[in-house]
């Protein structure tokens, strides 16, 4: 397969233009399955984030008063533009973050989803007209675009996690600057020349990747010009981010760490909660904030559960994610092999046993295997951590109330999983479960229409469903005579 990205933009995206950065530097991206450049692109610096912050807020009056109709179209027309473009984004997003080739075609249909979603929400804008309870006058509801944006996203899906902030932003009439991780700019940068190509006017939308995140971020987050941050990434980032944002009083969307539960009940059928476990450890190898993290199986069904989902994560194939067959590519970097180490070696030096896996495959690349661990420690790190590779900690537990327990034993609350064939312990459960999102005999939970959001240290605010577009716009009240 052709892997050469020599048609990947490698300069700035300032206002929908290719620039280079005002110092002039430049990085590199990797491959992590090679360990190799693939190119070097634009440097930003605290010159081009003013530049953007310029564009921003010259443009957001104009951008605010366009018809929603017109931003409605051209989101519909990016949409149909990252489908065509899809073999192309596909290949940049394997190429600079590891996953297989598969992998990337579903988050490609993914994030243009989000387009497609925020284009029909962009019409859908509403407010109130009603009379005052006391006969006093009228009530006049409104709601208009927060204003210039600063988002933040992660390396995880460089596609998606761009289109569901920069879509919402968009249809709600806000300028926007976005930071992408610096593991992997190339996908977003691409994105913003299909914005510019669908339509999208100068000025409102800029990208800007850079090795230096706070110096970038933090003129931009003091600009008196700026109302909002949005921000997909670990909690301890966040909580950096959401101090920084209190001195001015930003409008903050926060999208954190997850340390989500699986919890399969006795009544579960075994195949299918085996089915949706892998799903929900393996999907882009375990780099996801809605991971099953921790794996909590009754007793009654533990041995049989273990033994099957350990034979299943033993047949994947891990490589090289641009060849055919793989089923498990890279993690994203040395570091992150390192933490995912780390973790594993913790719980067995603690007593977990180890089934499968637990040891980095040599590289070039960062490999690390599919990875099986039971009899988990209570005081083991992989209980209490995001793992964020492919590792599955399995535990059991005795009865409802133990599993409802363990699920609740920690302080984030992004995602939990649960499985069982009874209606009402289904709901039940999904009650008492402290999780911003739960999915009942479902392995995969993340969709456009849907609110996708945590609570407690796993963040603030909601990316997508009706609710996404809320997080860019303001509610003004007028009273009438």
């Amino acid at each position: 397969m052709e892997t050469s990205v020599t048609w990947a933009p490698t300069e700035l995206m300032l206002g929908g233009t290719a620039t280079p950065a005002a110092g002039g530097g430049r990085f590199a991206v990797y491959n992590p399955a090679t360990e190799e450049a693939l190119v070097e692109i634009a440097d930003a610096g605290p010159a081009d984030a003013a530049r953007a912050m310029d564009l921003a807020a010259a443009t957001q009056g104009a951008w605010a008063a366009t018809p929603a109709r017109r931003r409605a179209e051209i989101l519909r027309r990016a949409f149909e533009l990252v489908e065509q473009y899809r073999d192309r984004f596909a290949l940049l997003i394997t190429l600079e973050m590891g996953k297989p080739l598969a992998e990337s075609h579903a988050e490609v249909t993914y994030g243009a989803e989000f387009l497609r979603w925020f284009s029909e929400e962009a019409v859908r804008i509403n407010g109130r007209y009603t009379a005052a309870p006391s006969g006093n006058g009228r009530i006049l509801v409104a709601k208009q675009p927060v204003g210039p944006t600063l988002a933040i996203t992660p390396w995880n899906f460089p596609l998606a996690m761009g289109t569901r902030k920069v879509a919402a932003a968009v249809a709600a009439g806000c300028t926007m600057i976005v930071k992408p991780a610096p593991d992997t700019p190339l996908t977003m940068l691409l994105f913003a020349e299909v914005m510019a190509e669908a339509g999208l006017p100068e000025g409102v939308l800029s990208v800007l990747p850079t090795s230096d995140a706070p110096a970038l971020s933090g003129p931009l987050l003091a600009d008196p010009r700026l109302r909002k941050l949005t921000f997909t990434g670990s909690t301890a980032v966040g909580k950096s981010l959401l101090a920084q944002a209190a001195g001015r009083v930003l409008r903050t969307s926060m999208e954190l760490g997850g340390n989500a539960p699986f919890v399969v009940f006795a009544d579960a059928d075994v195949d299918a909660a085996v089915e949706g476990a892998l799903a929900a450890k393996m999907r882009n190898g375990g780099e996801a904030c809605t991971a099953a993290n921790r794996i909590h199986v009754d007793n009654a069904v533990l041995e049989e559960f273990t033994a099957k989902l350990t034979a299943r994560m033993a047949k994947l194939t891990l490589g090289d994610g641009t060849q055919a067959g793989v089923d498990v590519g890279p993690l994203i970097n040395q570091r992150q092999r390192s933490k995912v180490g780390e973790l594993v070696d913790d719980a067995v030096d603690r007593g977990a046993t180890l089934l499968l896996g637990g040891q980095p495959v040599a590289g070039p690349g960062y490999f690390y295997p599919p990875t099986v661990l039971t009899e988990i420690p209570s005081a083991a790190r992989l209980l209490t951590e995001e793992v964020f590779g492919p590792v599955a900690a399995i535990a059991g537990f005795d009865g409802e109330e133990a599993g409802v327990a363990a699920a609740n034993a920690t302080e984030f609350g992004l995602a939990a999983y649960i499985y069982t064939r009874d209606l009402d312990r289904a709901l039940r459960v999904a009650e008492r479960v402290e999780s911003g999102m739960v999915g009942v005999n479902r392995g995969i939970i993340s969709d456009p229409a849907a609110p996708f959001g945590g609570i407690r240290e796993s963040g603030l605010g909601r990316e997508g469903g009706s609710e996404g577009i809320e997080e860019y716009l303001e509610t003004k009240y007028i009273a009438l005579t």
